[in-house]
């Protein structure tokens, strides 16, 4: 893992400064490499890591990548048995003769193990704690699922290491930063926002869990000057930031992932955190980063709109169809990336459309286009709706009504529907007070193409939500279908 030099380089040079703080605990440079140390020797060739928030993840994470050693890291939330049946298929995966693999058996790291008794500390700092080859998998990464298994996919050393390269710059992270990711570390934003500060020698905090009070008190307490998050947790911390007079001014930059920046988030973190530039970007787990914009204090905001900025440093990219061919400027496709950040590629859940190839440009299918160099993003293709012949993206859909008037948030997904195959259906959370179906249908007038508009809507009470706080078009369209309490049809 491209990160352990760099610990050790930190932990000889600062070995008493705080490296990592999870919940209050704090660990120094040295502190982290000695532990992690201490569990080489009897780290497996594949170890399964499933693990809640603490100074203990990242101590069995840096072990876990030590030589050419590889990692899977599962949300400790997802049910045991989906849990097992991933551990199996990689022992399954370990077992096999005919698989390329290191030498060792393979071994589920719980939740209640660390450097317990029994483990033997190294005789020298930081001995066995070194970076396997660049091109060697460290990372089996595993995509979002909490009932059927995910699909799995490998990461070499060298696609991280030229990944930190190139946000390190993008970003403009420094030592002298604290970083602030409140989500679970098994997600692979928070993930990487560790080994990044990490591999930068820059102060890591996180959450046992993800609780605005303990966020705010880390802000305004623990000298927080940079936040790693996805939009719903910005919008959480900013509004009640705001209205609980949370001090937020020493925050020079946010990092959001996930989805695009509506205008409320924007808005309300703007106020909270009036000297950060405020980064989104658009990537993928398969293809690490592909493009990305900050908005620097005082700069004016665009309205509305799917343009996600420019391509990240060290990535190329080009908008192609389904038979590889390049399309012209504002024509959509698939968004194809060309870097060295991109995945090996999956170990199973591959159906030849998830990551695909065109003479080395890869997609994983989310659809957009370039303007200008700015890169617009329509959507995944599994997510379009196609409504009496017509493509539309929810993503679109979306942020038309996030800019009307009194609505704070927006949610679009189809239907199926017997005369039109799918019907496009929207629910949004109003800013205030109530908002009615002719005030959205008007406001979208002039912005969406009538054979786009949905043809019905739903007040929300709040959105719906994955585990990891991201928006769940089908949990929208299960409220609908069992006239879920959180959601009202719209006269």
């Amino acid at each position: 893992m491209p990160f352990l030099d760099r610990l050790q380089r930190w932990a000889d040079d600062r070995p008493d400064e705080t490296a990592v703080v999870v919940a209050g605990e704090h660990l120094s440079w040295s502190g982290l490499r000695d532990r992690a140390a201490a569990l080489v020797a009897a780290a497996p060739a594949i170890t399964v890591l499933s693990e809640q928030n603490s100074t203990r993840f990242a101590v069995a994470f840096a072990a876990a990548v030590a030589g050419e050693r590889q990692c899977a890291v599962l949300d400790p939330a997802w049910p045991q048995q989906l849990q097992d049946g991933i551990t199996a298929r990689i022992a399954r995966m370990e077992a096999a003769p005919a698989a390329p693999r290191p030498a060792g058996p393979v071994s589920a790291l719980p939740a209640s193990r660390g450097t317990g008794p029994g483990t033997a500390l190294a005789t020298e700092p930081g001995i066995g704690l070194i970076d396997g080859p660049p091109d060697t998998s460290f990372l089996i990464g595993l995509t979002s699922g909490t009932t059927s298994v995910p699909k799995a996919f490998t990461r070499s050393r060298r696609s991280w290491q030229e990944s930190f390269e190139a946000s390190i710059e993008f970003f403009g992270l420094t030592r002298d930063d604290k970083s602030l990711a409140p989500g679970p570390l098994a997600a692979s934003l928070n993930l990487y926002a560790l080994a990044e500060c990490l591999y930068a020698g820059a102060e890591f905090h996180s959450l046992d869990h993800f609780d605005v009070g303990a966020a705010h008190a880390a802000v305004s307490h623990d000298g927080i000057t940079r936040l790693v998050l996805v939009p719903t947790m910005l919008r959480l911390l900013s509004e009640r930031g705001l209205a609980g007079g949370v001090d937020a001014s020493g925050v020079r930059s946010i990092i959001c992932a996930g989805s695009k920046l509506d205008a409320r988030t924007l808005e309300a973190a703007r106020r909270w955190a009036p000297n950060a530039t405020i980064f989104e970007y658009y990537g993928a787990s398969e293809l690490s980063f592909v493009s990305g914009a900050g908005l620097r204090p005082g700069e004016p905001v665009e309205p509305g709109g799917t343009g996600i900025g420019k391509p990240f440093p060290g990535v190329d990219i080009r908008i192609l169809d389904d038979h590889g061919a390049e399309l012209p400027d504002g024509g959509d496709g698939n968004i194809c990336v060309r870097s060295g950040m991109v995945s090996n590629g999956y170990l199973w859940g591959d159906d030849g459309q998830a990551l695909r190839c065109f003479d080395g440009w890869y997609t994983v299918g989310d659809q957009g286009y370039l303007s200008g160099g700015t890169l617009h993003m329509l959507g995944r293709r599994s997510d379009m709706i196609i409504t009496a012949g017509t493509n539309v993206y929810p993503h679109e859909v979306e942020m038309a009504l996030a800019s009307v008037p009194g609505v704070a948030a927006a949610v679009a997904a189809g239907m199926t529907d017997d005369l039109r195959g799918q019907r496009v259906v929207a629910g949004v959370v109003p800013s205030h007070g109530a908002v009615t179906a002719t005030q959205l249908r008007t406001g979208i007038d002039d912005v969406l193409a009538r054979n786009k508009r949905p043809l019905e809507y739903f007040a929300l009470t709040e959105l719906p939500l994955t585990d990891r706080g991201k928006i769940s078009r089908q949990l929208l369209l299960d409220w609908v279908a069992r006239n879920d309490p959180r959601i009202r049809r719209l006269g």
